[in-house]
């Protein structure tokens, strides 16, 4: 029997998701975007209320391409909001759209998206040891400087807490306990 994060329950949906892809590092831009608009409309809800949605948000989202979705306007934003399998929030759509924007820029001033955000934590992942969940926090300043940065790039609706979430989805930050069978495996994974 494999040892798991304690969050990952029985849910099958979030096991796979735990076992998968929670703290590998990503280095593709399309699915750093997708992680980006996923995390933000998790803001306030569960994370397996949007795992659930997350083919829908692939749909909706067109393959989470930003260049489609950077050149949306309000008759695409007023199709999603009458989209029930995705959460219908006009500041968590219009924010999409407008981090679809903010995105691009960053590609086009770096070539990429991914040695921007890479960047904050010199292109190598953290590596905690945390013991339990608790120890786990919601954020971090490293997070509160990304999120300031970003938001002077005109990224919206990525707060400290999105975004230290989004860090650990991304492989950013290993924040599996030391107890789970998946700390050793991504820190071996991410030093390849």
């Amino acid at each position: 029997m494999l040892t798991r994060c304690a969050w990952a329950g029985t849910e099958p949906l979030y096991v796979a998701y735990h076992d998968q892809e929670w703290g590998v590092p990503v280095h593709d831009d399309r699915l750093l975007f997708e992680f980006l608009v996923l995390e933000s409309a998790q803001a306030g809800l569960s994370w397996i209320t949007i795992l659930r949605k997350r083919e829908n948000y692939r749909r909706a989202f067109q393959g989470f391409d930003p260049e489609r979705v950077a050149r949306w306007g309000e008759a695409q934003v007023q199709e999603l909001l009458g989209n029930a399998g995705i959460v219908r929030n006009r500041r968590k759509i219009e924010s999409a759209v407008l981090n679809a924007r903010a995105f691009l820029r960053v590609q086009e001033e770096l070539g990429a998206f991914w040695p921007y955000i890479w960047g904050f934590v010199e292109n190598r992942p953290i590596r905690n040891g945390w013991r339990t969940s608790c120890e786990i926090p919601a954020s971090t300043p490293l997070a509160e400087q990304l999120s300031r940065d970003m938001k002077a790039r005109g990224f919206r609706f990525l707060g400290p807490t999105i975004l230290y979430a989004h860090m650990q989805a991304t492989g950013m930050v290993n924040d599996h306990l030391v107890s789970c069978y998946r700390h050793k495996e991504i820190f071996e994974l991410s030093n390849r």
